[in-house]
C-alpha cells in the first residue's frame, strides 16, 4: 500500500449520530433511542428498562460505561435525556 494511503487509514473516522446510536444500542437494551449531532456535540434521548430505580447521574454512568473509552477519544460532548419506558410513555 502506498505510504500516503496508509496514513489516511490511520486517522479515526468522524463520529456520527449513527455511530453513537450503534455503540449505545449494542451495549444497552433500549426501547427508544434517538441521537443527533454535528460531529462534535451530540444529543441523545435514551429509553431503557435498565434505568429503573436509578437516579439521573446513575443512568448517565450506565451510558458512559457502555461507551467506554469512546467518551474520551471520539465523543467530545454528549447531552443525554435518560428515561425508563414508563417515564417515556407518561
Amino acid at each position: 500500500m502506498a505510504a500516503h494511503l496508509k496514513d489516511i487509514w490511520s486517522y479515526p473516522l468522524a463520529t456520527t449520530p449513527e455511530l453513537i446510536h450503534g455503540y449505545i444500542s449494542a451495549g444497552l437494551e433500549c426501547t427508544h433511542l434517538h441521537v443527533e449531532g454535528d460531529g462534535q456535540h451530540f444529543n441523545a434521548v435514551i429509553v431503557s428498562p435498565a434505568f429503573a430505580g436509578k437516579r439521573p447521574i446513575q443512568r448517565h454512568q450506565v451510558v458512559y460505561a457502555v461507551l467506554g473509552d469512546r467518551m474520551r477519544e471520539e465523543i467530545h460532548a454528549l447531552s443525554m435525556k435518560t428515561l425508563t419506558p414508563e417515564e417515556y410513555q407518561g
